[in-house]
């Protein structure tokens, strides 16, 4: 992915996110960028941070450090490199993936005059503070398209005052291999079943608490329930406490960060998601995958991908929901046998990284065209 534009023969398409930390985005950027990178265009890629967990996939990744705010000297002058470099690849397609490469790479490539800039908007903008999130939507004012993973999401830009004509959404992709068949994680035993919650463990929105006192009640009433956290971060410790308040004891695992989470899917029954805040959930997206009946709060993008009520439950976010929604579940194993089937032909329909990587490659493309018709300053190919 790092071939030149001369040497390849290709387009040059930048893409740039934050960091390579654990995340949804995160993930997402990765697993596009590789799909990309055999198609129409010759891709390069570029963060804020060369850091996280998933930096061993694209070692070849620059960074560009903002030097720790995106508003003081050092990210100027990051900014003036970042578009050096896109001038030197001939990049003709530069997309930001968060909320910090959108108020660094969207100047940089206006400044390098790269024919089409593209932002990204993969949440909803609540846990953004006001300046934030208007600072966000005055950039996206300078993009050719901003890309939404949801239509929730897409909305809440709309009413914030960007132009309709200007967001695409574009949902999130799943590898084949997400499809798969895999060994559980964890052996199946008679009579036992499994509730689990993925999540990062780093922000009260992610709503671990409620998750716990569901399971508490559920474990007075299903005596063999186990319930599984996968994530970890600050939270943590504090949650480990809570758990041993609702006496929860060896009836709930805390397994940390897993790279194996097919294999851990497959050894649930039912996923949980009670975050207050959602765009495209990956996980109820992997979920479905593996074929997982889902209890999601109906907030945000949940609707977008469990509206059927075939693929699982969209219930009210307060506790007493969840308990009845996990409880018709737990006592109806062919229900959740058919939630699950559904879920995973549904989730291969609408979500194969094949047609999502199509669908991106063939909005640059349309973009690119539209420009043609306008002629661009020559140096913006230039040497």
């Amino acid at each position: 992915m790092t071939e030149s534009t001369a040497r390849s023969g290709r387009p040059g398409l930048f893409l740039m996110v934050n960091t390579l930390e654990r995340g949804g985005t995160e993930r997402q950027f990765v697993t596009l960028a590789k799909a990309l990178a055999s198609g129409a265009f010759d891709v390069g890629l570029g963060c804020l941070g060369r850091r996280g967990e998933f930096l061993d996939q694209v070692p070849e990744i620059l960074e560009f450090s903002p030097g720790g705010s995106l508003y003081r000297g050092r990210s100027l002058y990051s900014r003036i490199a970042l578009a050096r470099h896109l001038r030197q690849r001939r990049v003709v397609v530069a997309q930001a993936f968060d909320f910090y490469t959108n108020l660094m790479l969207i100047p940089a490539a206006r400044l390098a005059r790269v024919p089409v800039v593209m932002g990204s908007h993969r949440q909803l903008g609540d846990l953004q503070t006001w300046k934030q999130f208007r600072a966000q939507t005055i950039m996206f004012r300078m993009c050719d398209r901003v890309v939404c993973n949801s239509q929730a999401a897409a909305d809440r830009l709309c009413h914030a005052g960007v132009r309709r004509d200007k967001l695409v959404v574009i949902p999130n992709g799943l590898p084949e291999e997400a499809f798969g068949e895999v060994a559980p994680a964890f052996p199946a035993l008679p009579g036992v079943t499994r509730v689990g919650m993925i999540s990062r463990m780093n922000d009260p929105a992610k709503n671990h608490r409620a998750f716990l006192r569901v399971a508490a009640r559920l474990a007075v009433k299903f005596g063999r329930l186990e319930s599984v956290l996968v994530g970890d971060g600050p939270l943590r410790p504090e949650l480990e406490s809570f758990a041993g308040q609702l006496g929860l004891g060896s009836r709930v695992r805390f397994l940390g960060d897993r790279n194996d989470i097919p294999a851990v899917l497959a050894s649930l029954d039912i996923t949980m998601l009670p975050s207050s805040t959602e765009s495209l959930s990956n996980v109820i997206l992997e979920s479905m995958a593996a074929g997982v009946p889902v209890i999601a709060a109906d907030v945000g993008g949940n609707r977008e991908l469990l509206q059927d009520g075939k693929s699982g439950f969209l219930v009210p976010l307060n506790d007493d929901s969840f308990v009845q929604a996990a409880e018709q579940l737990l006592l109806n194993p062919e229900q959740r046998k058919e939630f699950g089937q559904c879920a995973k032909i549904r989730a291969r329909l609408r979500h194969r990284l094949s047609a999502i990587s199509d669908s991106y490659e063939q909005l640059y493309k349309s973009l690119l065209a539209e420009k043609s018709s306008t002629p661009e300053p020559k140096e913006v190919w230039g040497a």
